[in-house]
């Protein structure tokens, strides 16, 4: 049975918005003709993605990508250079520690997972999954970015963030939060000592450019694992690891 589109304006649309992707800046009469649509309707939809972004129209009345549209494809082109560059390195890493390893970026004031690499020979594996998102201040990764943050936008991002606690181990103190946040980016790592789930500890680092955040890694493991020289080998490698990686950006 062949599925049936639902709206069929927003084809007509995908199909405005690919032919301005291949013939950019051009009057409705072209984009009318190319996209076979009546010149009323092609005008009422441009109308419509120029409202929410999606294309402009400059002063001699031609149309072309709007801001958002490209912006929302620069984001992914990034998160696919992130994960194309930081792989070897992650991998390399994961020859000193086997164990899980993950790579996020921030969106919405939140770490999403854009890759993650199972450990080899380890029979305990992350529920994690790509795609999910984790909290800022209760993950490894969200610290390590949070301690970029500069100090008004630590205030304005406590003011819009409810510390809600996971694990009995989640801070939900700002003060406390504040002070960890100021250790993370002395040592250039941050930790999630069971905040996210019980029995796992997380040592993450963030990911800059340009003095600009664009992501973030983490190693990821059983605590009972975890012994004090253990830690400062995975910290040390994480350490050296974000430097190559920061150099490779």
């Amino acid at each position: 049975m062949t599925q049936k589109p639902y709206g069929t304006v927003l084809l007509k649309a995908a199909t405005i918005l690919d032919y301005l992707a291949e013939a950019p800046s051009k009057p409705l009469q072209e984009i009318s003709e190319a996209t076979k649509l009546t010149p009323s309707t092609a005008l009422k939809i441009l109308e419509t993605l120029q409202m929410i972004g999606y294309v402009k129209r400059d002063k001699e009345k031609n149309y072309r990508l709007g801001s958002k549209l490209i912006k929302y494809a620069n984001q992914n082109i990034q998160e696919l250079d992130l994960v194309e560059i930081s792989l070897p390195y992650l991998e390399a890493l994961q020859k000193t520690a086997d164990e899980t390893i993950h790579l996020g970026v921030l969106t919405a004031n939140e770490i999403l997972y854009v890759n993650k690499l199972e450990p080899q020979n380890q029979t305990i594996r992350m529920s994690s999954k790509v795609g999910i998102t984790r909290p800022l201040y209760s993950s490894a990764m969200g610290k390590a970015v949070l301690a970029e943050f500069d100090a008004p936008q630590v205030e304005e991002y406590l003011a819009a963030t409810p510390l809600t606690a996971y694990t009995e181990n989640t801070i939900t103190n700002q003060l406390k939060l504040k002070k960890e946040l100021e250790q993370a980016k002395a040592n250039q790592v941050a930790f999630d000592d069971e905040e996210m789930e019980q029995e796992i500890y997380c040592i993450g680092a963030s990911l800059t450019k340009d003095q600009e955040i664009v992501g973030a890694f983490s190693i990821s493991l059983p605590k009972y694992r975890l012994t004090p020289k253990y830690k400062t080998t995975l910290i040390d490698a994480i350490i050296a690891t974000k430097q190559q990686i920061e150099q490779a950006l």
